[in-house]
């Protein structure tokens, strides 16, 4: 996979990645559901509802953002706990407001960390789930062998990440409205171009399908499989430790 970095500078990509989205971090929930037409909603109800086959009690969420995914499974699953993880600090202060208007302080926590260094032991999690995070990844087998590595034996992984559509013409007018009108949109919207620049980049060398559940594959995950949504916009990947 290419080295896709937001600002194109000598710093590390999760240095970069960090910085990013604590510009952002204000804007980022209008413009995620803003700039998908609300179908982000969808697609984290389909991950969800792959979470909670597992009937899981204890949920570790990579990448949590401002806590989206984290705070809707705490409402419809019901776990004893949900740890967020996230690299942008701001992004998590907007969190933890989101979490303590829910209520739901005994349940969430969100923690300032980089997911390919986890403080973790081994086997602690019953599902460990990443919504548009592992792409972000400055090693991504890095990553995902970390999350392999917390996951409780049987337990299970659920990713949901951007992919490349394939079908005429959808795919040139996604690619088109993805790679031209985002950045202008997050210029006028976040003052950072840039960031949505990087967006359409880091999907365009993500090693999507089969070649990503190849990696899963190789850290050492099982029964992997993958599922495309929106004619392919987005895909949930699922694995077993």
């Amino acid at each position: 996979m290419g080295q896709i970095t937001p600002y194109n500078e000598q710093e590390s990509k999760t240095k970069q990645v960090s910085r990013m989205f604590d510009r952002i971090a204000p804007y980022y929930d209008f413009l995620n559901h803003f700039l998908s037409l609300g179908i982000d909603r969808g697609w984290r109800r389909k991950a969800i509802k792959e979470v909670a086959e597992n009937q899981p009690q204890r949920i570790l969420d990579i990448a949590t953002g401002t806590a989206d995914l984290a705070i809707a499974m705490a409402e419809q699953i019901k776990p004893q706990e949900i740890i967020g993880v996230d690299i942008a600090p701001k992004m998590l202060e907007i969190g933890r407001v989101k979490v303590r208007d829910k209520g739901l302080n005994k349940v969430v926590h969100l923690e300032d960390g980089d997911s390919q260094e986890l403080h973790f032991k081994d086997d602690q999690f019953d599902v460990v789930t990443a919504a548009f995070g592992v792409r972000n990844f400055e090693n991504l087998e890095l990553g995902l062998s970390e999350m392999y590595r917390v996951l409780k034996p049987g337990g299970k992984i659920v990713v949901l990440e951007f992919s490349r559509p394939k079908l005429f013409p959808f795919k040139q007018i996604f690619n088109a409205y993805f790679k031209y009108m985002l950045p202008l949109i997050g210029r006028f919207t976040s003052n950072d171009q840039r960031a949505y620049s990087y967006l359409y980049e880091s999907v365009q060398v993500f090693p999507e399908g089969q070649v990503f559940l190849n990696i899963f594959e190789k850290t050492g995950f099982k029964s992997n499989r993958c599922t495309a949504l929106t004619l392919g916009v987005c895909s949930i990947y699922v694995g077993f430790k």
